[in-house]
């Protein structure tokens, strides 16, 4: 009888010790359950505060020949952040008269708000507005104080095209070389900055390609400079994005500001040369005024036969807000900035 007893007593206590494992068993199982949720919506709150989930896409590394790396996530952050979107190719704004066959914007870019827009998306030849994007590789991958050495290749470009009138064996820094780039758009000089930052030109365009395609999903580049290509193309949208994102480098904003710059360098022979370079926005040689209470602080223009009279600009209001507008494919010169001024109008309302 005592052994029956104790028999009983020692399977209650295994039962009893089996039961204890369990409840530990489905303690642990409900605190990491607890503790899944929980950091599920820690992570939630933190894509919410960090700008929706558009980084989600920018998230992996690559490379380029030469042993370039490229950060997806850090090396175009302006592409997915703080952004002007709009559902809409159109978006009327009351006094801006463009033709059909035309496309144009304007971003409110402390507001967030697309405040014009034709045709938005669709595709459209850049011309030299390419620059803007030759402009952040060389400021984003380049050295400033280097010093580039022209090559004859830089200068075979198509007859007819804008060039600051460089000569093989011209030594000049990058920052000159950004200069003759943005204040007189020379193709020369945007064809001797991909070769020194890319190694060759086709190297550079893959850098422009890779880093147009971390948010820009209408445009593919072919060169540096924006020569006609019907494979070189963008959007009204991805220049917004493209301006938006070099206004970001302060030396971009003070070179674009500039009226005219004269460069000094030597040639081949080592003797000093000298270039005057004046600046293709007529807004700043005083070809064009903009309208009252409204600061330009400049841009990029573009001319072919295919792409028309273009200009992208960065200006200010009288509060100090920013905004980006741009014009495309205008018939010329006076109706390009005659419609940036029915834009520009609507900066102070």
């Amino acid at each position: 009888m005592m052994m029956q007893k104790k028999k009983r007593k020692h399977k209650s206590s295994r039962k009893q010790r089996k039961n204890g494992r369990m409840g530990r068993i489905l303690i642990l199982l409900a605190l990491l359950l607890f503790c899944g949720v929980g950091g599920a919506g820690v992570f939630y709150l933190f894509l919410a505060r960090t700008g929706s989930d558009l980084p989600l896409a920018f998230e992996t590394s690559g490379g380029f020949p030469g042993g370039r790396e490229i950060s997806e996530m850090q090396v175009m952050r302006g592409f997915a952040e703080d952004l002007c979107v709009s559902a809409q190719e159109n978006v009327p704004l009351e006094g801006v008269v463009q033709d059909p066959s035309q496309q144009g914007g304007l971003f409110d870019l402390d507001g967030r708000r697309v405040l014009y827009g034709q045709r938005l998306y669709e595709r459209l030849y850049p011309a030299s507005i390419t620059k803007i994007m030759t402009a952040i590789i060389a400021l984003k991958y380049g050295n400033l104080a280097d010093m580039v050495t022209v090559s004859p290749s830089a200068l075979v470009l198509e007859e007819g095209s804008q060039l600051c009138g460089l000569q093989a064996g011209d030594q000049l820094t990058l920052e000159q070389l950004l200069q003759g780039l943005l204040i007189y758009s020379g193709n020369d000089a945007a064809a001797a900055i991909a070769e020194h930052v890319g190694g060759t030109q086709d190297v550079f365009v893959q850098m422009m390609n890779e880093v147009a395609r971390l948010g820009m999903t209408g445009t593919h580049f072919t060169n540096p400079h924006g020569l006609q290509d019907t494979e070189h193309y963008t959007s009204i949208y991805d220049i917004y994005l493209m301006l938006n994102e070099a206004i970001r480098y302060p030396k971009f904003v003070e070179i674009i500001q500039m009226g005219a710059y004269s460069v000094q360098f030597q040639n081949i022979s080592g003797q000093v040369r000298s270039i005057y370079l004046e600046s293709t926005d007529h807004y700043l040689i005083g070809e064009a005024t903009e309208p009252k209470g409204v600061t330009v602080l400049g841009g990029k223009t573009g001319t072919t036969d295919e792409a028309g009279n273009c200009l992208a600009l960065v200006s200010q209001n009288v509060y100090g807000k920013t905004f980006i507008s741009i014009v495309t494919n205008a018939f010329d010169k006076p109706t390009l900035y005659e419609q940036m001024n029915q834009l520009l109008e609507h900066i102070n309302s």
